[in-house]
Parts: structure tokens; C-alpha cells; sequence
């Protein structure tokens, strides 16, 4: 059964956060197994947390697992709808107005692709009027756009990303707490407490009624980040082996991009930064000066805190 492995599968490429994770995969299967009211959209939560900690990451693997597509997931930028006339945006205006016809940015989006994710990002941003507009989906799992078509969102999933209290997440975990990878103790049911209320008093709790889960994301520990290096590292393997170049990269440069990449604050996201500007560049310019070519291995070492690049010939390559 392919529900019963969501965790498995998505551990593939998310580091960390096992907690957030299964709280998903639960709520999907309650789905799936007719267990939750049909009526409703697949799955409805808040992520909360900081910055490059796995939110956005989820949600994308969510759209691959869920729908064998990576790109079956559109992002909403709440900080665009903060005033009441940006309704008609979102849902398309209605006859009479400006941009009648056009079809609105979720309205339109999910009428033509009623399976996939939406991910609407720092949702604390928007208007009321806005948040109520997203209760009618969260509700019925339908919606009404400017022309009086009713789209329906029963085959979606809903994430909605905050930051409210993340700051005090990256301090917790600064100072010790929220390390452990099970989310449990005193420490994260007190943090969890806090952040709920303050989210009731940003949104109505009818909003928050009908969310299915609000997921705490924790900060990445150094270790952790460290496997996103791998990850990472992965994907830009596959990219030069299909020019028919090996990525060899030593434990000292793996360290330093650690050293350099890692960030309290920022999570993962300056990882992939550190990466471009330390490997994919250097190879770039490597591969376009003609000192990399196909059947040959880029070396990547660290002396002194420095990087060192090699090219040599692939072992058992034809010279």
C-alpha cells in the first residue's frame, strides 16, 4: 500500500522533522480510507517554523508523492493579498470589474489542476476578507469564482506556511531545546502551546477549526544540515554524470562546506548557496575552460580552509 510508506518515501529527500512528517502522513490516510469528511480538501495545515528548516520541502515532496509530480504544487504569495480588493485576484473579479474573465490565481490554477498542492506562504499576511474566502474551501472543499463557476478542491491539499513565533523557535533551539527528533517532553509542549495561542489570536478560530493539523517545524541541527549537504550533493552528481563527469568530494571538503553552509537561523537554505558558489561554479568554469572533460573525475578537497579542485581520469575510463 503506497499511503502506508508517505514517511518513508519522503525521508528519501527531507532531513529531520519525523514529527511534522507523520502528522501529515496520518491526516492523508484518514483521507484516503474515508475516514475524514469527503466534503473537504485531502489535507489542510499550518506550517509553522522558521526559515530553511523543511516547509516548502514537504510540500514539494508531498506533490511528488501524492500526485508523481514534483511541479503539482502551486505557490501562493500571501504578502500580495493584504488588502480587501485582492479577493477578485484570487479568485477572479466579478462581472462588471476590471479583469472579469480572466480567471483568478487559485480559482483558475486548480480548475485546471484539480490534483495537486497549494501552498500558500506566510498566510498570516493576508486580509480577512481573504482568510474568509479560503474558509469556504476549507469547509465545503469548493469554491465560487468571479463568474459563478464552482471549483472544486476535494482532490487538494492545502499548506499554509507562518512565521508567527518562529523567532522564538530559533531561540529555543539556540539554547539547547528542540533537538531531540521526536518533537516530545515539556520544553516543545509549552513552545507548542504558546505558538497556538498566539495563532488564535491572528486568525478566527472558525479558521482554525477546520485546519486538519498545525505542525511545529524545529530548527536543523548541524548533523542534520550535514545530510542536507548529501542530499544536495546528490542531485549535482546526477547532473554532471550525465556529461559523463564524477563529483568525488573528501571528508575535509565536506566539513568545510558544513562550516561555511550551516546557519542557525537560516536552516538549510544557505547550504545551497555555499554548494553553487564552492562546487557547481568551480566546475562550471572548469567544464567551459576545458580542464573537466566527459570521463574524467572532479576531485574536491579542503586544505586550510581552502578548496582544491582536481580533475583526473575516471577510474576504468578509456585513455
Amino acid at each position: 500500500q503506497k499511503l502506508l510508506r508517505i514517511e518513508e518515501e519522503i525521508h528519501r529527500r527531507l532531513i529531520g522533522q519525523d514529527e511534522a512528517v507523520t502528522a501529515v502522513a496520518d491526516a492523508l490516510r484518514r483521507s484516503r480510507s474515508g475516514l475524514s469528511d469527503p466534503n473537504r480538501p485531502m489535507g489542510s495545515f499550518i506550517f509553522l517554523g522558521p526559515t530553511g528548516v523543511g516547509k516548502t520541502e514537504l510540500s514539494r515532496q508531498l506533490a511528488q508523492f501524492m500526485f508523481d509530480d514534483p511541479d503539482a504544487m502551486v505557490r501562493v504569495d500571501m504578502t500580495e493579498y493584504g488588502e480587501r480588493h485582492t479577493v477578485s485576484r484570487l479568485i477572479g473579479a466579478p462581472p462588471g470589474y476590471v479583469g472579469y474573465g480572466e480567471g483568478g490565481q487559485l480559482s483558475e490554477t486548480v480548475r485546471r489542476r484539480p490534483y495537486q498542492v497549494i501552498l500558500f506562504d506566510e498566510i498570516e499576511k493576508a486580509h480577512p476578507e481573504v482568510i474568509n474566502t479560503l474558509l469556504q474551501v476549507l469547509d465545503a472543499g469548493r469554491l465560487t469564482d468571479g463568474q459563478g463557476r464552482t471549483v472544486d478542491f476535494r482532490n487538494t491539499i492545502l499548506i499554509m506556511t507562518s512565521n508567527v513565533g518562529a523567532a522564538d523557535l530559533v531561540r529555543r533551539d539556540r539554547v539547547g531545546f528542540g533537538t531531540e527528533t521526536d518533537g516530545e517532553g515539556p520544553d516543545h509542549a509549552e513552545m507548542r502551546t504558546s505558538l497556538l495561542g498566539r495563532l488564535r489570536r491572528h486568525f478566527p478560530p472558525e479558521f482554525l477549526n477546520r485546519i486538519d493539523e498545525v505542525i511545529i517545524f524545529r530548527s536543523l541541527t548541524r548533523a542534520e544540515v550535514g545530510s542536507v549537504i548529501d542530499v544536495q550533493l546528490g542531485d549535482l552528481r546526477e547532473r554532471l554524470a550525465s556529461q559523463g563527469v564524477e563529483l568525488e568530494i573528501s571528508a575535509a571538503a565536506r566539513e568545510l562546506l558544513l562550516e561555511e553552509g550551516w546557519d542557525p537561523e537560516y536552516g538549510a537554505r544557505p547550504m545551497a548557496r555555499t554548494i553553487r558558489r564552492r562546487i557547481e561554479n568551480p566546475a562550471a568554469r572548469m567544464l567551459l575552460g576545458g580542464e573537466l572533460a566527459p570521463d574524467q573525475e572532479l576531485l574536491v578537497d579542503a586544505e586550510s580552509g581552502r578548496f582544491k579542485y582536481l580533475a583526473r581520469q575516471r577510474a576504468g575510463a578509456a585513455v
